[in-house]
């Protein structure tokens, strides 16, 4: 697993060792010369003794697959090594190099298998490369996940032979490897560079001066007309002989608390409208004989794209877009100077971390986030307010992202938000269905269509009073598509630190 501190998974190296008990196999040309041996069948029609001339050929190709064998390098005498190019991100492509050193003075002919599951490549990585003697080479694929968390990369399987191809052994390399993929890493930045320096963040690093209804101090001045009795200062009116006022400036370091839903209905997969998906892919490298390798070593690089999948990733779980939109957040909060908290629950709380800043804190809530689990139950909702009321009490935005059920009743998660109302502002995000917009926006042409459309309608309608019901409480409730939810957040809240809700 990674080491604390650090994202990027270990690169590991280790000797090849012996696959099995018999750890050989014969090669294509062992075959070639034992079809070859039944040409004696014809002359044998005619003298039965010219069998024995095919039973000494078949000794001869015997012997030459047993020297060949022999003259194999041992596994101990292969070098494997896996190199990941970058953290593992959520529905990001990324790199991850295996590099072979054959430290015997033969050539070898080799086949490579990385045990990689499905949820990191959607093809088994599988090469075939020539390595000179006492060479390297280096081989790349590329992985995408599907899904955050711990997921276990297993063995580099090897198979090997000379240039003969009469003989082969089979050899293991144990690069067995527990690798944390994380949400998407590359959306905070994309925010940070192109919504916090557009919307004035830079003016608040520099500490400017903003005079407004925030309670943090700024000076003292005599009393006006329009100064409230709370703001007079008494201690220096005593001391000047005349009403003196406190003036107070919008809070410069702010709180604010994401509360993930991981209950059932974030479970629920999607994919983002076409218009609103942003794929990022890592280049690959020109397929060239003897062309450098990654880090600049000596020996040949071959990309092999046949180790990524054709086919398009599956979609995400709601709750996937709300882990990255919580980070996204997060990075936004922490580079306008603001301490961020997280509470992730499902029937029970899954992880809390109280509000502060820094680059560890962020490490911190990234490791959580990417550790965020979906349940297959209905979450408590009452359960993660009564943790934010109980345990963080100073006025904070309180970003909640969930989903709703399109029930007659008022949902849970709309009661427990409307509780944390009179303490905070809350900004209820609610993970939207792009399917039902498209059948909504599209003319039906039989009476099925007609059907699905009036029910989508129907569904929609409903969450849109649920949601208006938690507006009217005072609330900044809103639905936002799967492809547009992190950005939205973000602008939201920059929003509310320029109008100084807070």
């Amino acid at each position: 697993m990674n080491k604390p501190g650090r994202l990027m998974p270990l690169t590991m190296s280790t000797p090849a060792a012996s696959a099995r008990r018999w750890p050989g196999a014969f090669q294509s040309r062992f075959f070639l010369a034992l079809i070859l041996g039944l040409l004696w069948i014809g002359p044998a029609w005619w003298n039965r003794r010219i069998l024995y001339g095919m039973l000494v050929w078949d000794v001869v190709v015997f012997v030459a697959w047993i020297i060949d064998f022999r003259r194999l390098p041992s596994p101990a005498q292969i070098a494997v090594s896996r190199e990941w190019c970058e953290p593992p991100s959520l529905d990001l492509d990324s790199q991850v190099v295996l590099q072979v050193t054959n430290h015997s003075a033969r050539m070898l002919e080799m086949s490579l298998e990385d045990d990689v599951p499905f949820t990191l490549a959607g093809k088994l990585p599988k090469f075939r490369v020539s390595v000179p003697p006492r060479g390297i080479v280096r081989a790349a694929y590329t992985i995408h996940p599907t899904t955050r968390g711990d997921i276990q990369v297993g063995r580099v399987f090897l198979r090997y032979c000379s240039p003969v191809r009469f003989a082969e052994r089979w050899a293991i390399a144990e690069l067995s490897l527990t690798v944390r993929v994380y949400p998407n890493l590359r959306e905070p930045q994309r925010y940070t560079l192109y919504l916090v320096r557009s919307r004035q963040i830079e003016q608040e690093k520099r500490l400017k001066r903003l005079l407004g209804r925030g309670r943090e101090f700024e000076s003292l001045r005599e009393y006006r007309e329009s100064d409230e009795m709370r703001d007079i200062s008494w201690t220096a009116t005593a001391r000047h002989g005349k009403l003196i006022s406190r003036v107070y400036q919008v809070e410069r370091s702010q709180s604010v608390f994401l509360i993930v839903d991981a209950g059932r209905l974030m479970l629920a997969r999607t994919r983002p409208p076409l218009d609103s998906r942003m794929r990022f892919s890592v280049p690959q490298p020109a397929q060239q004989s003897g062309s450098k390798g990654l880090s600049g070593d000596a020996g040949p690089f071959v990309a092999d794209g046949s180790a990524t999948a054709d086919s398009t990733p599956p979609p995400l779980m709601k709750l996937d877009y709300a882990v990255n939109a919580a980070l996204s957040l997060a990075h936004v909060a922490m580079h306008s100077g603001d301490t961020t908290g997280l509470v992730t629950y499902g029937r029970k709380l899954q992880s809390y971390l109280p509000a502060a800043r820094g680059a560890e804190h962020l490490r911190h809530l990234l490791e959580q986030l990417a550790l965020v689990e979906g349940e297959s139950v209905e979450a408590n909702h009452a359960l993660a307010a009564d943790c934010l009321l109980t345990r963080h009490r100073r006025r904070s935005l309180v970003v909640w992202l969930t989903d709703l059920a399109e029930t007659a009743a008022t949902p849970e998660v709309i009661e427990a938000a409307s509780r944390l109302l009179p303490q905070h502002v809350v900004l209820f995000a609610v993970v939207g269905e792009p399917e039902l917009r498209a059948l909504v926006a599209r003319r039906p042409d039989s009476p099925t269509q007609m059907y699905q459309y009036v029910a989508a309608q129907e569904i929609i309608q409903r969450r849109e009073i649920l949601l208006r019901r938690l507006r009217e409480h005072g609330a900044l409730a809103m639905e936002f598509l799967p492809g547009q939810l992190s950005s939205e957040i973000v602008n939201h809240y920059l929003q509310i630190k320029s109008k100084g809700l807070l």
